[in-house]
């Protein structure tokens, strides 16, 4: 495969472009943070519009597609984690899971409000469903990355894939988007992510993100599990096209991911800031803009700065490097002193080699 220049990857979601060329693409995780009510996930969806995210994301799965209810240590979260410890994967996950019967009515107002709606299926009846939706992509959790039946049935769909590359390695990632690109489909996003909750920036690493895009030869983005913008800020600066943040109506309550969401005044900020960052990367050029051609009027210079006589002699009295341009260079000083003018010469004259 021949890798493409970074501001030439890019894919269409929903109609829209995403990569380095354009504009960070903003998807606000509503995962459990609706804590198991309808209208606080209505609530949700409008707070990710207000904002000015590009898409809202579900989670689609129900405890019993992704694990099965049993008690066992292997189905208990370590004692030690900050924010589950002990809690039993099976009731963990019934208390987050959107129900299905939420994504037609919650993906209808996300289009209402021009959002593009998806979601990341996480076994095949769930990408059943989604197609029946007519979701514009697929996101891969880092977790079901090794799932490459999953990672495959996703793909087929033709559909752009996203994948997360949370606690994997080079050779899983590898196995997964060549699992993706084996079915044909070529629109594929890969995610830097750190699997904690919440995430430590020190952990996040984000200086892999162009060597994702180059290894992978893909457009790249973050999933951020830290607290606060200054990370996914700083991805954006390293090549990171798709920014995915969860969002929470506020940290106050018991959301199951609340402690490392973002409330919706910050997703704003996101939005924000991180276009100004994409447009302030430019281009890889060295030399004065555009903006910058008046400025350059306003450069020191050398000046007449005292009224002077022909054959009056150029001192440091009557002769300055001073604003504007238009004059000899600053460093011709030493040149010039000690010579005489051969013509008057009034102040505020520039200073030329015709008048020494």
């Amino acid at each position: 495969m021949t890798s493409l220049p970074a501001a030439a990857r890019h894919v269409r979601i929903g109609g829209r472009d995403v990569g380095p060329a354009y504009p960070p693409f903003v998807v606000a995780e509503l995962s459990g943070n609706h804590n198991g009510d309808l209208g606080t996930a209505r609530d949700l969806v409008r707070a990710a519009a207000a904002a000015g995210a590009d898409a809202m994301k579900l989670q689609t799965f129900t405890a019993d597609t992704i694990t099965v209810d049993v008690d066992l240590p292997a189905f208990r979260i370590s004692a030690e984690h900050e924010l589950w410890g002990g809690a039993n994967l099976y009731q963990l996950y019934d208390r987050a899971h959107t129900p299905w019967e939420w994504h037609e009515p919650l993906f209808a107002l996300a289009r209402e409000l021009g959002l593009l709606a998806f979601s990341a299926p996480f076994d095949p009846t769930a990408v059943a469903f989604l197609e029946g939706l007519d979701v514009p992509c697929h996101k891969i959790a880092s977790s079901e990355i090794t799932d490459l039946p999953l990672v495959r049935e996703a793909a087929a769909t033709g559909k752009p894939v996203i994948i997360s590359t949370g606690m994997a390695t080079v050779g899983e990632i590898d196995a997964a988007v060549r699992a993706a690109r084996e079915t044909g489909n070529d629109d594929i996003v890969v995610l830097s992510c750190t699997v904690s909750y919440p995430a430590s920036p020190a952990d996040s690493h984000l200086r892999r993100i162009p060597l994702l895009a180059d290894t992978f030869d893909a457009v790249v983005g973050l999933s951020d599990h830290t607290p606060g913008i200054g990370a996914a800020l700083a991805a954006v600066a390293l090549g990171a096209a798709v920014i995915e943040k969860h969002l929470v109506l506020s940290r106050d309550t018991d959301g199951v991911d609340a402690a490392f969401s973002l409330e919706p005044a910050e997703l704003a900020a996101l939005v924000r800031e991180s276009r100004i960052g994409w447009q302030a990367l430019g281009e890889p050029r060295i030399g004065p803009t555009e903006s910058e051609v008046e400025g350059l009027r306003f450069r020191r210079s050398l000046y007449v700065v005292a009224d002077a006589r022909a054959g009056e002699m150029v001192t440091r009295d009557n002769v300055r490097s001073i604003r504007p341009a238009g004059g000899l260079p600053p460093d011709a000083i030493e040149v010039v002193l000690g010579r005489h003018f051969r013509r008057e010469a009034a102040k505020g004259t520039p200073l030329t080699w015709d008048l020494v």
